[in-house]
């Protein structure tokens, strides 16, 4: 099965007993469609997600990123506190595609670019202080 939405928090690597790491993260997936009386329904489905095969994507996974997954949906039930029953979506996610980081993330790889074309841009003004007529 495959899912795709935004994360809507970012990605946790736990430390389990048996030295496993497994990554924790949720997701939220938007649909839409048209009732009866033809008015517009959006409807958002929260998935919580765990991802076992390696910890070193958590790194990619933050807050907004969208994603499209590949596993299996399951469901979980279980009583809270105050003794009231409650539900959940979970997808043990086999596959992680990211289709688009959030803007934290490109804020920073923006900046970092920025330097570097800075650092470029002096080094080469200070080797070639040449008069040339060539328009660019």
């Amino acid at each position: 099965m495959n899912i795709i939405g935004r994360l809507t928090r970012d990605a946790e690597v736990r430390n389990l007993p048996n030295e496993k790491k497994v990554v924790n993260f949720s997701i939220a997936t938007n649909d839409n469609y048209r009732n009866k009386q033809g008015e517009r329904i959006e409807q958002t489905t929260y998935f919580e997600c765990a991802y076992w095969i390696s910890p070193k994507v958590a790194d990619f996974l933050t807050k907004g990123t969208l994603v499209e997954l590949s596993g299996r949906a399951y469901t979980s039930a279980w009583l809270g506190k105050d003794g009231e029953p409650h539900a959940g979506l979970n997808f043990h996610t086999s596959q992680i595609k990211v289709h688009s980081s959030n803007k934290r993330t490109e804020n920073k790889s923006a900046t970092s670019n920025k330097t570097a074309e800075k650092e470029i841009s002096n080094s080469n003004s200070s080797s070639s202080d040449k008069d040339d007529d060539l328009p660019f």
